[in-house]
């Protein structure tokens, strides 16, 4: 038996200064590219009273296929993957042709099969459509958007022109060369993020675990790795010439030991982190020892905390 303790969930709730960063937009119209844009509702620090803004944003998405990317390096000859993953198709196991070829008929028995063929689908979520009857498997992560928090996050557009070169074969483009806008945005972002780790592995139709503890220990620490590699390494559009400056992270991780889902709230409140170790708290009295929360304040401190949950922790068994 293992030593180590369990987790049941994980959340991240922090503020990370990005600049000059080009990570995620809407799209472009003629020379120009528009970066993604939200409008939120916060809590002003000073009144106490709740404003509209419309600040920069990276969707949930970008981060979720970051985190993905991470998993799947990591993944590579260390666990089990589909053909699709092998490729990282975003397909994953649908492009699998042997094994779609002979999907079992019970939607439990698929989702069984789809565990022990593949970590990547496991983790990162996926639907089987059939022709009858889909069979959806949810994803363990869940990010929402990084949002910049208001007052603290500007976008600017830069003149750009590209080069080309005097006379030879396109010596028309030295006559016209383009001329193109590009956005960068600097801020604090708001981050939050949850995991649900007990379910790594885990068959939720049958309620059961057709993996050994071994195995999903083996894709517990690879998932807890590829999210600290997330905020380490923040992909995303533009990075070739735009690569983000992280200035700086800080926020609060949150565990939970039995089962409960660990305390989130979002950082476009300055209370943040008292809040979160206010109902880590109160969920405590209730049942003690069940939640435990890990501050940081720097991307070191971060890494430290998750290094300590990859060696020291271990998925929950749920129904053990």
């Amino acid at each position: 038996m293992s030593l180590k303790q369990p987790v049941y969930s994980l959340s991240i709730c922090g503020r990370v200064v990005l600049d000059v960063h080009s990570l995620n937009n809407e799209g472009g119209e003629g020379n120009q590219i528009a970066t993604r844009m939200v409008t939120l509702v916060y809590p002003d620090s000073a009144s106490g009273e709740h404003r509209l803004a419309t600040v920069n944003a990276v969707s949930g998405d970008m981060f979720k296929h970051i985190q993905a990317e991470h998993l799947y390096r990591l993944a590579r000859g260390r666990l089990p993957l589909c053909q699709g993953c092998q490729m990282f198709s975003a397909s994953r196991i649908l492009d699998d042709g042997a094994f779609m070829a002979k999907l079992p008929a019970r939607k439990a028995d698929v989702i069984d099969a789809l565990l022990r063929h593949c970590a990547l689908d496991d983790m990162e979520g996926n639907l089987i459509a059939r022709a009858v009857r889909p069979v959806p498997r949810k994803s363990v992560a869940e990010f929402g958007w990084v949002v910049g928090v208001p007052d603290f996050t500007t976008t600017d557009s830069y003149f750009h022109v590209r080069y080309a070169a005097e006379g030879g074969e396109r010596a028309e483009e030295a006559q016209q060369q383009a001329v193109f806008h590009r956005p960068a945005s600097s801020g604090v972002y708001a981050v939050v993020a949850s995991f649900e780790i007990a379910r790594i592995g885990f068959n939720d139709i049958s309620q059961q675990y057709p993996l050994s503890d071994d195995e999903r220990e083996e894709r517990y620490a690879a998932f807890v790795e590829s999210i600290l590699f997330t905020f380490v390494e923040p992909n995303g559009a533009m990075r070739a010439t735009q690569n983000p400056h992280i200035v700086e992270f800080q926020g609060v991780v949150s565990v939970t030991h039995h089962v409960m889902p660990a305390p989130t709230l979002s950082p476009l409140d300055s209370r943040y982190r008292q809040e979160v170790e206010r109902v880590a708290g109160a969920l405590n009295d209730l049942k003690p020892g069940a939640v435990a929360t890990h501050t940081f304040n720097s991307m070191g401190e971060f890494a430290e905390v998750m290094r300590n949950l990859v060696q020291g922790t271990r998925p929950y068994k749920m129904f053990a």
